[in-house]
């Protein structure tokens, strides 16, 4: 069996038991490795496009913004009318892996209205043009009232537990490292690499990374929908340009193009704010400064490991 697909099912037996073993764990240690779950799904999906196809996109916190939003309508308005009031166990799980579906499709295809005009830019105009885009979405649905508005929409059933959390963590990462490893994959590679010499010999450029862009809205959107079901309200400001800039780091961190890098770095950033809080009047600025230090000493990224000739 390939690795990849050992690893998937290991993956998954790692989430059954993590959840078995749910009740004896402190609530508050499973909060932050649902948070920890969270990031590493973003930094990833945004490490296929920002890493392994060379882009800069700076604008990943709006597609988990409409997976949290699209997924949170699912769960809200449409899954009492198809459930009731007291959904079974099963009934809640299928209406949650449909909302979650459903917001990363809807993700997707906002990745696709962005990037079918954007990705034919490089550089800081693409840079530019995402941050826009980000922006637009977070500032419609500020505006859409049926959804909370400026307020936010409150009410969104408790529905993310850690299996599903490290299910999808699991899944985000086998996907795109068969992705980047498949034959197709090579026509990201070979976009980041040289996108002049790629399109110099037949390789249509802007649809690499238009579909690198598509997967990875897909699982940001995806990543939006965990987070959504697990805080239980959602406002507009948290999916704003910080956010985008914080999953930008831990990319950029853990190593441009590197899964096994970006996967560390997420755990890292997710966890070193919880261990600085017991000095809260210190601790963004603590954060900020390790994060420069860092970036001086490797700007390469912090875990920029090679393993053979096969790209994590």
């Amino acid at each position: 069996m390939p690795r990849p697909h050992l690893l998937l099912l290991l993956g998954f037996a790692f989430a059954a038991g993590i959840s078995a073993l749910s009740d004896r764990i402190d609530p508050y240690f499973l909060d932050v490795m649902t948070g920890i779950g969270i990031n590493v799904i973003l930094a990833v999906s945004l490490n296929l496009v920002n890493g392994h196809t060379g882009q800069f996109s700076l604008g990943h916190a709006g597609f988990m913004a409409v997976g949290a939003y699209l997924s949170a309508a699912v769960t809200v308005f449409l899954g009492p009318r198809l459930l009731g009031d007291e959904p079974g166990l099963v009934a809640q799980n299928a209406i949650f892996l449909a909302a979650l579906v459903a917001g990363g499709l809807s993700a997707a295809f906002a990745g696709l209205l962005v990037g079918i005009p954007s990705l034919r830019l490089k550089g800081d105009y693409l840079a530019l043009v995402t941050l826009g885009f980000g922006e637009i979405i977070r500032v419609i649905f500020q505006n859409v009232e049926v959804l909370g508005g400026a307020l936010g929409l409150n009410g969104i059933p408790y529905y993310t537990n850690i299996f599903w959390v490290i299910g999808f963590v699991v899944l985000t990462i086998f996907v795109i490292i068969c992705v980047v490893n498949s034959t197709y994959g090579r026509g990201f590679i070979a976009t980041h690499d040289d996108e002049i010499a790629s399109e110099a010999i037949g390789l249509n450029t802007t649809r690499y990374k238009i579909v690198a862009f598509v997967i990875g809205a897909f699982f940001a959107g995806i990543a939006g929908g965990l987070y959504g079901h697990f805080k239980m309200t959602i406002t507009p400001t948290g999916f704003d340009f910080t956010k985008s800039i914080e999953i930008v780091v831990m990319v950029i961190l853990g190593g441009m193009g590197n899964t096994i890098g970006v996967v560390l770095a997420a755990v890292l950033l997710t966890l070193l704010p919880e261990v600085l809080r017991p000095i809260a009047e210190y601790r963004m600025i603590l954060y900020s400064f390790m994060l420069i230090v860092l970036m001086i000493l490797r700007p390469q990224g912090l875990f920029n490991f090679k393993f053979g000739k096969t790209r994590f």
